[in-house]
């Protein structure tokens, strides 16, 4: 008895096409239930960094270093004898050069421009 070789491919190839259609009649059931529930009563929570140093951590090291140093951005040591509190507030919030805008809240640019001020 001979066998036809071609026999196995085609099986599987059958097999993994209806098992593609499959799934993807079950991934558009499951985007329509996802859908639903985004809208309702799914509020988004946003944890914020209490401290500098954590701001920092998660706004400002990409750029300007994890020991101050600079990089992208310039380094933040001495920046106080650089620049006035008011200076570094309007930095932080407003943003320059490079630097966008709103990476500190403005509630928190107070308590981040006096560690600032403070590195050396």
């Amino acid at each position: 008895m001979k066998r036809n070789p071609v026999v196995p491919f085609i099986l599987i190839m059958v097999f993994g096409i209806g098992l593609m259609f499959i799934l993807s009649f079950k991934g558009l059931g499951d985007g329509k239930e996802i859908a639903k529930g985004e809208g309702e009563g799914s509020e988004k929570t946003e944890v914020a960094a209490s401290k500098p140093e954590d701001i920092y951590k998660s706004t400002c090291i990409a750029c300007h270093g994890d020991q101050y140093q600079g990089g992208m951005g310039p380094s933040l040591k001495g920046v106080g004898d650089r620049l006035s509190k008011d200076e570094i507030k309007k930095v932080i919030t407003e943003g320059r050069g490079s630097m966008p805008p709103n990476q500190v809240k403005p509630e928190q640019s107070d308590m981040m421009a006096d560690w600032l001020m403070k590195l050396k």
